[in-house]
């Protein structure tokens, strides 16, 4: 006697029949898939001390009491960067993660250029540091000008320190034919008529006779000189003397240092608006 005929279970949507459960990935791809969807790179604490931020226990405290952020959005502790694509910054201070920045200042001596190459065959600044990696002269002083001059390879800090928005200060020792008077010390801090429009406040002051120094945060072409020129005394010396919080008064002209982790952080500091 034959067997009778099996029932078949209606198919349900898309031909599947009814009750009939998708096949799930084995557990590692799983745990793959959910591996890929977080952010990847090293953690946040290591990128921390390995920029002088501290231990790492100093910079998990930092993370954990919400001080460091990550792309704008506060960062958990744990978080991993990507040291190429994230923007990383503590109380709102930029971090420079990319690899192989450095950062130089140099006492700049009389009769050297700022520039790369020069084509009058002039001395220039950057023979006087390291060739590698490629560096470029934050800002400019002219060949008669000496003093501190920072060469860095990290676009966002020379931007930062360069753009007349962000107001960082230098300050000058000018060395200026003749003896100012209270007046023209005077015209010099509320700012003075050039071609080019009219300068900002600057902060003056006449150590001795015949020598000022002047505070200033534009960055116009001979600015310093110019200004002592149009209140009747001629510069016969000039010397930048600090960059922001950056002084160094022991840098012999002609030599050149590197900055330490906390100066970095000092003038990305002087940045933050």
């Amino acid at each position: 006697m034959a067997d009778p005929p099996r029932r078949q279970r209606p198919a349900g949507p898309g031909g599947a029949a009814p009750g009939d459960r998708p096949v799930e990935p084995p557990l590692w791809e799983q745990l793959a898939e959910q591996h890929a969807a977080l952010p990847q790179g090293e953690r946040l604490q290591k990128v921390l001390a390995q920029r002088g931020y501290g231990s790492r226990r100093v910079c998990e405290d930092l993370v954990s009491a919400g001080r460091v952020t990550v792309n704008g959005e506060v960062a958990a502790l744990g978080r991993r960067v990507d040291p190429e694509h994230d923007r990383v910054a503590v109380d709102g201070v930029p971090v420079p993660l990319a690899a192989g920045l450095v950062y130089y200042v140099l006492n700049k001596p009389a009769g050297v250029v700022t520039t790369a190459k020069d084509t009058h065959g002039r001395p220039t600044v950057v023979a006087l540091v390291p060739g590698e990696p490629r560096v470029v002269p934050v800002g400019r002083l002219d060949a008669d000008t000496e003093g501190l001059l920072l060469l860095t390879n990290d676009g966002d800090l020379t931007y930062r320190l360069t753009h007349p928005s962000f107001g960082v200060e230098k300050e000058y020792l000018a060395w200026v034919d003749g003896r100012p008077s209270a007046g023209a010390v005077r015209r010099l801090r509320d700012g003075v008529d050039l071609d080019d429009g009219r300068t900002a406040p600057a902060r003056v002051s006449q150590p001795q006779p015949g020598m000022l120094r002047i505070t200033i945060h534009e960055g116009r072409n001979r600015q310093v000189r110019r200004m002592c020129e149009a209140v009747g005394h001629p510069v016969l010396r000039l010397v930048r003397v600090r960059i922001g919080p950056l002084r160094d008064a022991t840098l012999e002209p002609g030599t050149w240092r590197e900055l330490t982790p906390d100066e970095v952080r000092a003038l990305y500091d002087a940045t933050k608006t």
